[in-house]
């Protein structure tokens, strides 16, 4: 399968990458004030998941980009662990993630012809 990164591909995946990291940051208060959570592991995982999502969206030129995304979709779910909301927050970021990528292709594709 030959995965050709477009440039509607990339804007809408990284303006998803970029809300998903503004809310990752933001979880690192709720998880040491509300679930108790450790502030050390808190910051790395919240502030870690937020700096991730950013470097991620600069990876978006290339297929692997998007391999690479898909992973922190996966440890934005994770993040339910120390703050439950998290799983549906999560669950939302990747839907928004496939959505992303599928409608860019399929627009990009129907505008080409």
């Amino acid at each position: 399968m030959n995965f050709e990164v477009t440039p509607g591909m990339r804007r809408l995946g990284a303006s998803v990458l970029g809300m998903e990291a503004i809310v990752a940051g933001l979880i690192t208060p709720v998880a040491i004030t509300v679930s108790g959570v450790a502030p050390a592991l808190a910051v790395t995982a919240g502030i870690g998941l937020g700096v991730l999502c950013v470097v991620v969206a600069g990876l978006l030129k290339r297929p692997f980009g998007y391999v690479a995304g898909s992973v922190v979709q996966v440890l934005a779910i994770c993040t339910g662990f120390l703050v439950p909301a998290m799983f549906f927050l999560g669950a939302i970021f990747t839907a928004l993630w496939i959505t992303a990528i599928i409608v860019a292709r399929r627009v990009e594709g129907a505008t080409s012809r």
